[in-house]
């Protein structure tokens, strides 16, 4: 009886303590309003996503068996700004992205850095890979 309660102790004790999978959902901090800029940085994110997921995309090609996604709402704003000066229309962008596989299973943490122009002309200037996970 003193046996069997040690091994169900042991074994809850097991579950609770091992590390669960971390993800992306844990990392996502929801916007608490709604505002002007959110809803341009959002549009924004609509008319990035395909050159993110693009470069996400071919950074995890040999890595994954399946290509991970980047939603609109995995991405953080970390800097803009304008390369040629004021009222310059070549801007910088640097993102903070969770690449995602099936059900939001994070598989890491990258920063992109896209240059946009005329055109429009998207071009991507630096990829930084951060974890794995």
């Amino acid at each position: 009886m003193k046996r069997n309660v040690i091994i169900i102790f042991l074994t809850m004790a097991i579950i609770l303590l091992s590390p669960n999978q971390i993800n992306a959902e844990n990392h996502y901090r929801p916007p608490q309003e709604d505002s002007t800029e959110l809803r341009l940085q959002d549009m924004l994110m609509n008319f990035l996503d395909p050159h993110i997921n693009h470069a996400v995309q071919d950074y995890y090609l040999d890595l994954l068996s399946e290509p991970p996604l980047v939603y609109p709402y995995f991405v953080d704003v970390v800097e803009s700004h304008r390369v040629n000066g004021f009222r310059g229309f070549i801007l910088s962008i640097t993102l903070d992205v969770i690449p995602v596989v099936g059900p939001h299973i994070s598989v890491g943490q990258d920063r992109l850095t896209f240059e946009i122009s005329a055109g429009p002309e998207v071009k991507l200037v630096n990829y930084t890979h951060f974890e794995n996970r």
